[in-house]
């Protein structure tokens, strides 16, 4: 880790949310209450009366004097650190372009120290097209390959810039690169296109980031499983969001990858949003059960608190979690500096 990079905390102080966030990434031992956040929380409305952040019309942003900026600024930093502080979030997920992400960086560490873990989205990599370009990005990989591989070189670098300037600024602890790439039945390339067009490209991201003293979580929905090997080897901190409804089981994925990266997920959205009130209290307690032994695990949905879903529900899996979460007591470790 750059010894430079001003909010890296000793892992042997574990008195903050943010602290402990940190050594959950590291796979440090814990106890007490197992790390929680969401990517998303979009019920801001039902929670709190106001407006989501990614929900404020922008075209009317840009047409706003610099003060009435700054207060939609510090109204959207309150409401980050509200969301944070009444569910009980070790992490908050800045949204918007780099320029107005860094007040935002700014206005929470002055409201908060460095009690939250701060990230912002990261990710150079494809995605699955939307469907207005998804035949089209199908034909390049066939006629057009190596031009693709020049664009994603070329993206890999533009976000190795704009780390750069979050790492001058300072304030950020790191990326959540939220690129999809799979449907509930598979990834969108086929493992060896994957190889081939994403596989070198994240791993090139990610190495730079963490060189830059930043942790760095990948995020994709759907089944990773064929996958998932892959992502392994481009060493990022965390997996999000283990996906239920992509038969992705919380238990395997410990078994087989659980020393090697730490875990982030698997309460499944599906249940939260249409299932009975007991499918949601058996996703969260399986995915607890699984996730917490041996430490590197955050406890969250399997993808966000999105529009439409019942802030009850959410209520209901965080019972769950302040219930059953608990880490037993480990004994005391010698531990180190953590390192991205």
């Amino acid at each position: 880790m750059n010894p430079e990079f001003s909010h890296a905390p000793p892992a042997t102080d574990l008195s903050t949310p943010r602290e402990r966030f940190i050594a959950a990434l590291n796979r440090r031992p814990l106890s007490g209450l197992v790390p929680h956040f969401e990517l998303v929380f979009f019920l801001t409305m039902e929670a709190f009366g106001k407006v989501h952040p990614c929900h404020r019309n922008y075209s009317q942003w840009l047409q706003m004097e610099p003060r009435e900026r700054d207060l939609h600024r510090r109204d959207m930093a309150d409401l980050y650190i509200a969301i944070a502080e009444r569910f009980g979030h070790s992490a908050i997920f800045l949204q918007g372009t780099t320029d107005e992400i860094m007040p935002l960086v700014d206005l929470i560490r002055e409201k908060t120290g460095d009690r939250y873990f701060l990230m912002c989205h990261g990710d150079a990599t494809f995605s699955i097209p939307d469907g207005s370009h998804m035949v089209e990005f199908a034909c390049r990989l066939a006629d057009e390959p190596e031009k693709l591989k020049a664009q994603a070189a070329a993206e890999v670098e533009k976000h190795l810039r704009l780390a750069a300037k979050y790492r001058d600024h300072g304030g950020l602890d790191g990326f959540a690169l939220c690129s999809d790439y799979c449907f509930n039945t598979g990834p969108f390339l086929s493992p060896s296109q994957f190889s081939e067009f994403v596989t070198p490209y994240l791993d090139k991201l990610i190495r730079g980031q963490r060189d830059m003293g930043f942790y760095v979580i990948k995020h994709t929905d759907g089944n990773i499983m064929p996958i998932i090997d892959q992502l392994l080897q481009t060493h990022p901190h965390a997996l999000h969001s283990l996906d239920p409804q992509g038969g992705v089981d919380i238990a395997v994925v410990k078994q087989r990858y659980g020393k090697q990266v730490c875990l982030i997920g698997n309460v499944n959205c599906g249940a939260l949003d249409t299932g009975a009130d007991q499918d949601v209290i058996a996703s969260a307690r399986y995915a607890l059960h699984h996730g917490m032994p041996g430490g590197g695990y955050i406890f969250s949905t399997s993808n966000c608190i999105y529009t439409g879903m019942r802030l009850a529900r959410y209520e209901l899996m965080r019972k769950v979690w302040q219930e059953e979460g608990r880490i037993p007591d480990s004994p005391a470790v010698e531990m180190t500096r953590p390192c991205p």
